[in-house]
């Protein structure tokens, strides 16, 4: 099978989304039933070709890009322009049997224009859902029309998290969404070799710095905290627009003790990270399914994290679910107060983290292909008759 996989977003731009592509390209690479072509963005202009595996090559369409987490408007359809181009060019002169767009927009309006000779099947990912997202509202509005048709026409749609797909509903209440969860690398995310003092009790938090996040009002909760007397830090990964706000916000509240911003941090250097704290906590108002979540529970952490697309997946008796920001106080309280309940919680975050292993993740994507692929020739040869 050859497979023509589409994203606007790939390490080291962008966050979950190509972080989730890339790790289903690693099960993918030396698979004897597929071939993969990849075509995605580069920060920088020109056309850069990498050999992945043997089988998967990834063509970057590279522009001038600003920041490696934030997308402008420009920035969007400058990528388009130029990777329509490409995209034309790759289904003109191989013979795919299907491609495989990671977001629905805007890298799904490739796929769109060139539905009549190359079926396609969309990930949604998050933030191509219409939803809470501050920043994009006028674009939900604006693009509604656009990804309906983009969806209506796609060969199959699957969503991250049974949350997500239900989000998707929302928007295209006729919509046929399967649902795939995101996975984790169990090998290189695990947990602790050895217990820590939690004291301090160590605080992760993990994602790209968008108003979705809400990490200032994780700030809000480390000084009530402080306050009330409980030994905690915060460390806060991620780049993206926020994060200077966010630093100066650390500053004019004296947290610099408590919390660490340490921005983008290299991909080689998390699991050790992870493993250096004590619980994952997140503000997030919305998510697809949360890679770092995940890294975080094969890391044995536990979670602290309000309710978002995707918890109810992840989260069972490995963590705190709660309704807003301002609850997180309490729980993360009685998580300092409690260190057995803290270590049966990380525990079972490994055991859940192990229901969600990539190789699995890739055999079902592969299935999904079949599927799509299987069904279109059936309405084909229907359609001959």
């Amino acid at each position: 099978m050859k497979v023509l996989m589409l994203n606007y977003e790939f390490p080291p731009i962008g966050g979950g989304g190509g972080n989730a592509h890339l790790n289903l390209l690693r099960q993918y690479a030396g698979r004897k039933d597929l071939k993969v072509d990849v075509l995605t963005c580069a920060p920088r202009p020109g056309l850069v070709t990498e050999a992945m595996a043997e089988n998967v090559t990834i063509y970057k369409v590279g522009i001038h890009k600003k920041d490696l987490h934030f997308w402008r408007r420009t920035e969007v359809l400058a990528w388009l322009a130029k990777a329509s181009w490409h995209y034309r060019r790759m289904v003109r002169q191989n013979a795919y049997d299907l491609a495989h767009a990671f977001f629905g927009f805007p890298t799904g309006w490739l796929c769109y224009r060139q539905a009549d000779r190359l079926p396609y099947v969309i990930s949604l990912r998050g933030s191509d859902v219409p939803g809470q997202h501050g920043r994009l509202k006028l674009d939900y509005k604006i693009l509604a029309p656009v990804m309906r048709a983009i969806w209506n026409k796609a060969g199959g749609l699957v969503a991250c998290s049974e949350g997500l797909r239900q989000r998707a509903l929302h928007f295209l209440p006729s919509a046929e969404i399967d649902v795939i969860p995101n996975g984790v690398d169990l090998e290189r995310y695990k947990p602790a070799s050895q217990s820590r003092p939690q004291s301090p009790l160590r605080l992760l938090t993990v994602g790209r710095l968008s108003v979705t996040k809400r990490v200032e009002r994780l700030a809000d909760v480390i000084e009530v905290l402080h306050k009330d007397g409980v030994a905690v830090r915060l460390t806060v990964v991620g780049g993206g627009a926020l994060e200077g706000d966010l630093q100066r916000l650390v500053a004019q509240h004296g947290l610099h003790d408590l919390i660490e911003v340490k921005g983008r941090v290299d991909a080689s250097q998390m699991p050790g990270l992870y493993r250096q704290h004590d619980v994952f906590v997140s503000a997030t108002m919305q998510e697809g399914m949360s890679n770092a979540m995940l890294e975080a529970m094969a890391s044995g952490l536990p979670i602290v994290t309000t309710r978002c697309e995707g918890v109810d997946e992840l989260i069972a008796d490995n963590g705190v679910v709660v309704a807003e920001p301002d609850n997180l106080v309490q729980a993360i309280q009685a998580l300092a107060q409690e260190p057995a309940r803290l270590r049966e919680m990380g525990e079972a975050s490994r055991r859940q983290a192990e229901r969600f292993a990539w190789s699995a993740v890739a055999d079902r994507y592969v299935s999904y292909y079949h599927q799509v692929i299987n069904e279109r020739r059936t309405t084909n040869n229907e359609q001959r008759t």
